[in-house]
């Protein structure tokens, strides 16, 4: 029972990292029906910005507090993130919005390569560790949660509720989800369409690097491939919990997360990610907008 509990627990980090990965493929989605390819890159490009501005703060300062660091690396990730975010909407994705549907989808892919290749030719081809920024284990009944866990944990749940009240409460939040259902009518409206998706843009570019800077405590490594595989799962968890839901983004990337732990501890971890595959076939067999997609309404 220890040993199914300590899986859940591992289960739960992996997969809050999925969900605020998705919950930036989901926001995009559900405002101008594109999936933003590129984000699991912005996601590494986030986790390489994050090892950059850790490495300064070792060699300026020597000894600075890891709340701190972790602070300071996470604002600037979000920064420098959203600026690569902001400026890939306005100069790939803006000018083949009013295209046909495969246009931006291959631009999509192309800058995803792009991308990948800058992180690969700037910072080589090779892992790049870390020292230990946080090592704390505690021991509770037998299982063990590190602090790095529960930070993870705290601050996908902080970010989850922070976003679903600007999403569901604010002025912004409305102008989005106008835009999702009519953008040309919140146009005649008064509402920035443009604006509107550049923000999202943003904001779906802060979680990734959040996310990429997590990733990079958690794990003490990262290289410029780094990108592809989480992207893929954190879009995979984006369809499972219904695209277009930001709580069903963290639901799905968080049963990804304990799909992939438990099948590692009872089966071949050689299989994990076919295993998350085929949950995802499944369910959209019987649930074809996710677990908590809405139907889409076809306008005539």
């Amino acid at each position: 029972m220890e040993y199914f509990v300590q899986q859940l627990v591992n289960g739960l980090t992996l997969g809050s990292i999925y969900g605020l990965i998705a919950i930036g493929y989901t926001m995009v989605y559900g405002i101008i029906g594109m999936i933003n390819f590129a984000h699991g890159d912005v996601f590494m490009v986030g986790a390489f910005i994050a090892l950059i501005v850790f490495l300064l703060l070792l060699s300026l300062f020597y000894s600075v507090p890891v709340a701190v660091a972790l602070l300071i690396m996470m604002i600037v990730a979000m920064l420098l993130t959203s600026l690569y975010n902001w400026t890939i909407e306005k100069l790939a994705y803006r000018p083949l919005r009013g295209s046909f549907r495969l246009a931006p989808l291959i631009t999509a892919i192309g800058m995803s390569i792009a991308l990948s290749n800058f992180v690969q030719v700037t910072q080589g081809p090779r892992n790049k560790p870390i020292p230990p920024m946080v090592s704390q284990v505690y021991d509770i009944a037998g299982i063990s949660i590190s602090l790095k866990q529960i930070i993870i944990v705290v601050v996908t749940a902080c970010l989850l509720a922070i976003f679903w009240y600007l999403v569901n409460k604010t002025s912004l939040g409305r102008a989005q989800r106008a835009c999702e259902q009519d953008r040309k009518m919140a146009a005649l409206l008064g509402v920035d369409v443009d604006r509107t998706i550049s923000i999202t843009f943003i904001m779906g570019a802060s979680l990734a690097a959040v996310a990429g800077t997590l990733f990079l405590m958690y794990y003490g490594v990262v290289v410029f491939s780094d990108g592809f595989v989480p992207g893929v799962k954190a879009f995979t968890a984006a369809v499972l919990g219904g695209i277009g839901s930001i709580p069903g983004a963290v639901l799905g990337g968080l049963m990804i997360g304990f799909i992939e732990s438990m099948w590692s501890a009872y089966f071949s971890i050689d299989y994990k990610d076919v295993a998350a595959f085929s949950i995802l076939a499944i369910v959209l067999i019987f649930l074809p907008s996710g677990i908590l997609g809405r139907p889409e309404v076809e306008k005539v």
